[in-house]
């Protein structure tokens, strides 16, 4: 589709912006007009952003979008899975050798175990492929991990893959535009990053190993807790008199850790700060009794997370397909 629909009224061609404000009337495609619109008031009157990123948005390449946002000033701070933080690396380095499974849902037993003995990893339509993506990752952030067991310092998990990015050793063996790749984006930019649950992530799994094998030392790596204490002291600094907006992207624990700094800081620090003004959530998990994913945004008044004059938004539908549109809108394209 590239950054222009051509939506003809008339002689006129339509930017992506007037084609949503055209078309995009009722249901799921008025909430994303409705969002997206608060989304660019809100950077437009200069309150910060935090984007979080659950599910396989990096597989999905939501980096040909997102690094214009990052790049732009558009988002502020991001929170992913510790499965997203390394995939847009593993794509960056890899992309050639990725395997796209258009028919995937209606691949036999034996097809995917054949993928297995192949080493490609499958997310969905496309396949990770061990050898060139993982490991080739992996021998570059081990380097950094030993030299930080050794120096005996410690550092966030995302902090030694900026410093692989930045150190430029990758970058012969990029496969794609490095414009296209969002980490490395918010690598140049040293944009904050929050990666909670990072242990529950293929280098996550690689850093226990090569801990137990004692190759590298456990006190190398700073974990969720840290992550929260950052967060506790960012948020202040960052927020204003407004507060910073939240725009959730899946469920998880990407959205679940980050947007409980705001009672953590008021409830258990008994400090004053204003509570998140801004939410939307793109989720495909209906609203149903216990499902925290599908929870919808007035519960959260009760956490103690939103205002009631918070805007709230809930788009019900796939992440990669609303995701680039509400970033192209704010991007006035």
């Amino acid at each position: 589709m590239g950054l222009k629909l051509n939506t003809f009224h008339g002689n006129c061609m339509s930017t992506i912006t007037n084609f949503i404000e055209h078309n995009y009337r009722h249901f799921n495609a008025a909430a994303l007009r409705d969002a997206a619109r608060a989304y660019k008031k809100h950077i437009e009157d200069g309150k910060p952003m935090i984007i979080t990123l659950a599910g396989a948005m990096s597989t999905a390449e939501l980096g040909l979008s997102l690094a214009d946002m990052i790049r732009e000033g558009k988002v502020q701070a991001i929170s992913c899975t510790g499965a997203n933080l390394e995939e847009d690396v593993f794509n960056l380095v890899a992309h050639n050798h990725y395997e796209r499974i258009p028919n995937y849902r209606n691949l036999t037993e034996e097809q995917e175990e054949d993928l297995l003995n192949r080493h490609l990893n499958r997310v969905t339509d496309t396949c990770i492929p061990e050898e060139e993506a993982i490991r080739r990752i992996e021998r570059a952030v081990l380097k950094s991990w030993q030299k930080a067991s050794d120096a005996g310092t410690s550092k966030f998990p995302h902090e030694y893959l900026y410093e692989i990015l930045l150190s430029g050793e990758l970058e012969e063996k990029y496969q794609i535009d490095k414009k296209n790749s969002w980490l490395l984006a918010a690598a140049e930019k040293n944009l904050p990053m929050i990666v909670p649950g990072w242990e529950d992530s293929t280098l996550g799994n690689i850093f226990a190993g090569r801990v137990i094998e004692g190759k590298i030392k456990r006190e190398c790596m700073k974990t969720g807790i840290d992550y929260m204490i950052f967060l506790s002291k960012w948020y202040p600094e960052n927020c204003g008199k407004t507060g910073i907006g939240f725009f959730q992207i899946g469920g998880g624990i990407a959205g679940d850790f980050p947007i409980c700094v705001v009672p953590m800081i008021e409830q258990d620090l008994e400090l004053d700060v204003p509570k998140w003004n801004f939410f939307c959530q793109i989720s495909d998990s209906t609203t149903s009794y216990g499902s925290y994913s599908g929870a919808v945004p007035n519960e959260k008044i009760t956490w103690g997370k939103l205002e009631t004059s918070s805007p709230k938004f809930i788009i019900e539908s796939d992440a990669t397909i609303v995701a680039p549109l509400i970033f192209a809108y704010v991007l006035g394209r």
